[in-house]
């Protein structure tokens, strides 16, 4: 059973392991919930080697309360924060899926001193931008003005509110200001995200030490044992370049601290 955080009202249900430091946060894509494989795998895995981790359903998502067609990216990225702030302790390597890339990155840049890495998986910024607006022909967008809706494929349901709202989250337009590691997995048969958006992410992002792999017969989901390793194999360097940054950064500071104390005894 999960448990719940009361977030202006709406109940976000979350499931949080215990363990080391940096934790593990998995946030999943659009339409999807904290029971799928990539979220299973990366529970099982962390339990396994001790580490804290946690997993959690946006609004209207899965066993979060809340109707999913109210919802937009803005109100997603507010509940992902939320449950950063209040569910999490210490820096946390965020892995993202399709969207969960999309509001990691957002995440990223609110908590710049929390987020010590990011790993997208078929990470889709943009998308209600680049691969829902852009590709509906005029009579599509003028349904969805009208309607305010517009169903799509598989019984997947587009908000006119979640493309006009989602305007005001875009970041491949302009360098993004992410200084934290990067490891973004795609696959070159990814039929909903182009692989490219992952290139286009990794040119913008302001961090030094970004890393694009392109699986080549990998679709979107990215969810074969083979894909799975590799988000777990991103996720755990990850954790290894945050100790190794941290630790560093405490003998740095204990070094100064020595200098300081000699140079006031002299």
């Amino acid at each position: 059973m999960p448990d719940y955080l009361d977030h202006n009202g709406i109940r976000l249900a979350f499931e949080r392991g215990k363990g080391q430091s940096p934790g593990i946060m998995f946030l999943g894509g659009y339409a999807s919930d904290m029971s799928g494989t990539k979220a299973g795998f990366l529970a099982e895995q962390c339990a396994r080697a001790g580490y804290s981790y946690l997993r959690f359903d946006y609004r209207g998502h899965g066993q979060s309360a809340g109707k999913f067609q109210d919802g937009c990216i803005g109100d997603w990225s507010e509940d992902a924060l939320a449950i950063f702030d209040h569910c999490t302790e210490g820096p946390q390597i965020l892995v993202g899926s399709s969207m969960g890339g999309w509001i990691a990155l957002k995440l990223a840049l609110a908590r710049p001193k929390r987020v010590a890495g990011i790993v997208g998986i078929a990470a889709a910024p943009d998308f209600t931008e680049d691969l829902v607006w852009d590709l509906l022909p005029p009579e599509k967008r003028l349904r969805m003005e009208q309607d305010g809706f517009l169903p799509g494929e598989g019984g997947m349901i587009y908000t006119h509110r979640l493309v006009t709202e989602g305007r005001g989250h875009l970041m491949l337009r302009a360098p993004i200001d992410v200084l934290c590691p990067l490891r973004l997995l795609h696959g070159q048969k990814d039929d909903a995200v182009p692989w490219r958006t992952s290139i286009k992410a990794a040119e913008l992002a302001a961090a030094h030490d970004v890393r694009v792999t392109l699986i080549k017969d990998g679709d979107h989901r990215l969810n074969r044992e083979q894909d799975l390793m590799a988000m777990w194999d991103a996720a755990t360097e990850l954790r290894a370049v945050s100790i190794a940054v941290n630790a560093k950064a405490e003998h740095d500071q204990a070094e100064a601290d020595h200098q300081a104390d000699h140079r006031r005894g002299q």
